[in-house]
């Protein structure tokens, strides 16, 4: 009988603990979804797009302003961002750690085939930069030349598509700039922005810019393949921040001036 009991007790105490289980994975369900949260990832270290700003060590930029915008708009009760290197944005998108990205990425064929993007929001082209005397004038004097960029961007693209013989792959932007201020490389080629935040932010690297006529790119915020809900939602809340007058807000905030239409 003693036997019969305590089996009969162990069985009612793995059914309250399997209960409260239940229970526990239901609330953090509901919690999460009550909670409606965009998850983005961005490889926080482009400036002025996404960077750490010196003073408040906080995550920034126009990037990091116009998602935090965007997903209020669109009806999100919060947006956590997450710092990702380049290479591992999409993913990460993919493997569902998080929901969106933004990182000034342009929209192109090879892109949209791994991740379904956003409506553009952001008007670019490449530019290069050079240390001020350079013999370099143009895109065609970068053939022979040292050139840096940031792998995997379009920067790499459009010096391959050029035919520059010796093109430098840095991880991160900031390595090619750095590189350039030192000599290991003649020019760099990366979005016009950037080059012109770092020639305004590092007055004593002596650099100067070459707009080299390239052509025009547009940014786009990259969703899972067939998220077409989410799609829907963040393209929503695109066309709101634009119609009420806050991207433009953003966008003078961190380039002086009016956004172009595009």
């Amino acid at each position: 009988m003693l036997k019969v009991m305590k089996l009969a007790l162990l069985g009612l105490l793995a059914i309250g603990i399997l209960g409260l289980a239940g229970c526990g994975s239901t609330t953090t369900t509901k919690t999460a979804q009550a909670q409606n949260v965009l998850r983005v990832g961005s490889e926080i270290d482009y400036a002025p797009f996404e960077y750490v700003d010196g003073t408040t060590n906080q995550n920034t930029g126009f990037d990091l302003d116009l998602i935090r915008a965007v997903g209020k708009a669109a009806g999100f009760d919060s947006v956590q961002i997450e710092n990702i290197a380049w290479d591992g944005l999409i993913p990460a998108l993919n493997d569902g750690k998080v929901d969106a990205v933004i990182s000034a990425m342009t929209i192109i064929p090879s892109r949209q085939k791994g991740a379904l993007f956003s409506d553009r929001y952001f008007q670019s082209t490449q530019y290069i930069a050079v240390k001020a005397g350079s013999p370099i004038k143009s895109a065609a004097d970068l053939i022979n030349k040292r050139v840096g960029v940031q792998t995997n961007t379009t920067g790499q693209y459009a010096c391959e598509k050029l035919g520059v013989k010796n093109i430098l792959k840095f991880d991160q932007t900031p390595d090619a700039f750095n590189a350039l201020k030192i000599g290991q490389v003649d020019a760099v080629v990366v979005d016009s922005p950037v080059v012109m935040w770092f020639i305004k932010q590092n007055p004593s690297a002596n650099v100067t810019e070459i707009q080299g006529n390239f052509p025009k790119e547009y940014y786009g915020i990259p969703m899972k393949l067939g998220n077409t809900a989410l799609a829907a939602k963040i393209n929503a809340g695109l066309k709101q921040v634009i119609a009420d007058g806050t991207y433009n807000q953003i966008y003078k905030k961190y380039f002086n001036e009016d956004a172009p239409k595009f």
